[in-house]
């Protein structure tokens, strides 16, 4: 018998001691010796299994103190995003809607403004965290004068057919066949120096022109279908998903949808503020990076389509059928495409300063280092 069970064993000892019982007829001695020392094992193991129970629930209740709990509502930080309603900001949509700032201790107070650069000089007065939007010659003059932020990753790139292509009036198409016959006219784009108007200039090259050939108009996207009809404008960039929804009415016919392949024209920006707070920037940027990883190759669902038209209020059956544009989760910054940024803005003289910038002091690649892999 195991040593353990000697000392329970010995104060059943009389009962084996007793002549009665060990030379009675019926019950041999080994009988109430093996029922003994099974009892006695049934005993141990009911004692042990309870201090091997009360052991356990410490161990229990001692790892979940020690893991990290979820961050109450009351404890999220705050971050102010200004963002146009439209679909190359799907990052922004996804990451709020499928939880990933939340996720990170982060509430996205998100205003909608009227383009991109208008985020970038909101970022440099204060008035937002951070920015989503086409690198524009504001960008570059707020740089030179000393304006404080960083641009820490890439927002959207095209491929055809692109999200913002060059549209005219469906009642035209006899008369603008092709883009070299918008020389001399009427073209918008959605704000002078910004990503937009680079946009506009790629387009024109494929029919021989540039900026230059053209009179350079301003008309918000969103009123782009009655300014064609009233021929305030003859040709537009027009953004996704209004671009689909105007051809859908019969408004607009596409003129060209061709002419970026892989350009990266609008980054994710940061001021210095949320940049120090190293906690908030890094789970930002997790969450950023991961909605970005949610957007890959044919990616547009029912769920994320109707995640869209929360923010862009267009019905999630269009942006079905509108084109996609392009995320890369690594959130490597093209260098090479900002440098083309500069150089066309300073070529239509945009640009407040006489020295290019150097673009390497512009961007923060210690961010999206600091959270690679995590």
């Amino acid at each position: 018998m195991d040593c353990r069970l000697h000392d329970r064993y010995a104060k059943y000892r009389f009962f084996l001691q007793d002549d009665k019982f060990v030379n009675s007829g019926t019950i041999k001695y080994n009988q109430i010796r093996k029922r003994i020392e099974i009892g006695v094992c049934r005993l141990y193991v009911r004692t042990n299994m309870k201090r091997l129970f009360a052991a356990l629930m410490v161990l229990v209740l001692t790892a979940c103190a020690s893991a990290p709990a979820a961050p109450a509502a009351g404890t999220l930080k705050t971050v102010r995003i200004g963002y146009v309603p439209v679909l190359i900001y799907a990052p922004l949509y996804v990451g709020i809607e499928r939880g990933y700032f939340a996720a990170e201790g982060i509430k996205i107070e998100s205003t909608p403004i009227q383009g991109g650069s208008d985020a970038v000089v909101q970022l440099a007065a204060g008035n937002f965290d951070a920015a989503m939007g086409g690198a524009g010659a504001g960008l570059f003059n707020a740089a030179a004068r000393g304006v404080k932020f960083s641009i820490v990753a890439p927002m959207h790139s095209e491929k055809p057919p692109i999200t913002s292509p060059l549209v005219i009036s469906a009642a035209r198409k006899g008369e603008i066949t092709k883009v070299a016959d918008l020389k001399g006219k009427k073209v918008s784009i959605n704000a002078k120096g910004a990503a937009t108007e680079y946009w506009l200039n790629e387009a024109l090259g494929q029919g021989g022109l540039t900026v230059d050939d053209v009179q350079v108009m301003t008309v918000p996207f969103k009123d782009v279908p009655a300014a064609l009809a009233n021929n305030s404008i003859d040709a537009a960039i027009l953004g996704e998903p209004l671009a689909t929804i105007a051809i859908d009415k019969g408004q607009v016919a596409i003129l060209s949808n061709n002419f970026i392949n892989g350009f990266d024209a609008t980054y994710l920006y940061m001021g210095e503020s949320l940049l120090a707070d190293k906690a908030t920037s890094q789970g930002f940027m997790r969450a950023y990076l991961k909605a970005c990883a949610d957007l890959q190759g044919d990616y547009m669902s029912p769920e994320l389509a109707a995640i869209m038209e929360k923010y862009t209020k267009v019905p999630a059956a269009v942006v079905l059928r509108a084109a996609t544009a392009q995320y890369d989760a690594s959130g490597k910054i093209p260098v090479n495409d900002l440098s083309a940024l500069q150089r066309y803005f300073r070529k239509r003289g945009l640009l407040e300063y006489d020295k290019d910038l150097d673009i390497a002091t512009l961007i923060n690649t210690d961010l999206v280092a600091s959270v690679a892999g995590k």
